[in-house]
């Protein structure tokens, strides 16, 4: 399973976006599940535009399910608010703690993301702490 953050999805539903070939190239190998998250999804949206062509083929990949969406839980809400108060001098917003979240819950270390502060985020497993496997 590989998580997606927002910047692949902005840069593949627009294809002015600097990333736009990379992150279709990318998201078009993945040969595992591809799951996001609803934050990430409510960023990507807000960034795309709601009446855009871009957020339309967005809603076709969910809702084919192309592109699984994880929500949160009461637990799991309360994880993510603690990742963003533990780095908070990354900033991590509540999009980025989602995916460490839920990286946590569904047992994985692989994420999809142009964003490179992903590489001081820990995955907690157990009582240790594990480093993302970032997609290139």
């Amino acid at each position: 399973m590989i998580l997606v953050d927002a910047g692949p999805l902005i840069a593949l539903f627009d294809p002015r976006e600097p990333w736009h070939e990379r992150c279709a190239r990318t998201l078009k190998s993945i040969r595992v599940p591809a799951v996001t998250t609803v934050a990430v999804l409510a960023e990507t949206f807000h960034i795309l535009g709601p009446g855009t062509r871009g957020s339309q083929r967005l809603r076709d990949l969910v809702a084919t399910r192309a592109l699984g969406c994880w929500f949160f839980d009461d637990v799991t809400l309360v994880r993510a608010f603690e990742l963003m108060e533990q780095y908070s001098d990354q900033p991590m917003d509540l999009a980025d703690a989602s995916l460490v979240t839920a990286a946590e819950a569904l047992d994985t270390r692989r994420v999809f993301t142009l964003d490179t502060h992903f590489g001081a985020y820990r995955v907690r497993r157990g009582h240790r702490h594990e480093p993302f496997e970032i997609v290139p």
